[in-house]
């Protein structure tokens, strides 16, 4: 397959997620402005951070006046997890040169992983052109759609009002069951949510999330080789 070819289809597959992710966007260009920031600087922290859940946490500490050695450990909190997802898609990535993977891995969100993974295990090539197309059709809107929140926010109020935040919940849940196959999928399910609705009731937010993948992680972990790596027949 061309990289054309590839770079198409990367676009083709992340739309969906980028239809899902907008009113996200917008809702975090309304957001930023609402505490203080500019425009451009809502759309420079899209551009730099570009993580949905750790901009709004940012955010709303920005508006507290909280110290910046807690913001920058609140957002690393709620990413922690892109650190194993770096790990996890290293062997099917591992052709890229140094400054794709660099550019890979700024681009690295959560369908990026699920997406690269589902692909590499099926045989498919992860070129850096199918995930350059797919990153891209999430990045340019995302922060496109940031500066448009910021000026136009207000106008659309509440997305719980009309139901459109249930979007991104629906897909992360579609995308968590994508991996069912694998052998120990409910176990580690199962542990991971327990461990993060705990933590979010005795610790907090945002550390339920970085306490729910350790310990999904760690169970994993301890895990019969063999059973970790095989995969169970889906009725």
């Amino acid at each position: 397959m061309s990289s054309n070819s590839d770079f198409a289809e990367g676009l083709r597959g992340a739309f969906p997620i980028m239809a899902s992710a907008a009113p996200f966007a917008v809702l975090f260009g309304a957001v930023a402005i609402a505490n203080g920031q500019t425009v451009a600087e809502a759309a420079l922290m899209s551009a730099t951070v570009f993580a949905g859940a750790s901009q709004l946490v940012g955010i709303e500490l920005f508006g507290h006046k909280v110290q910046p050695w807690l913001i920058v450990l609140s957002v690393l909190a709620v990413n922690f997890r892109h650190i194993l997802y770096s790990a996890a898609i290293a062997r099917f990535i591992s052709h890229f040169t140094p400054l794709q993977k660099i550019i890979g891995f700024h681009l690295l969100t959560d369908p990026q992983f699920a997406q690269s993974v589902q692909r590499g295990e099926s045989g498919k090539k992860v070129s850096f052109a199918w995930y350059l197309g797919f990153g891209v059709m999430i990045f340019v809107p995302w922060v496109t759609l940031t500066v448009a929140g910021g000026i136009f926010g207000r106008l659309v109020g509440d997305p719980r009002i009309i139901g459109i935040d249930v979007l991104l919940p629906i897909y992360f849940m579609e995308m968590v069951l994508g991996f069912r196959r694998k052998a120990g999928f409910l176990p580690i399910v199962v542990v991971s949510a327990l461990a993060s609705v705990l933590a979010y009731r005795y610790v907090g937010s945002p550390w339920h999330v970085s306490i729910g993948a350790v310990a999904g992680v760690a169970l994993a972990a301890f895990l019969p080789s063999a059973t970790a790596g095989a995969e169970e027949p889906v009725e």
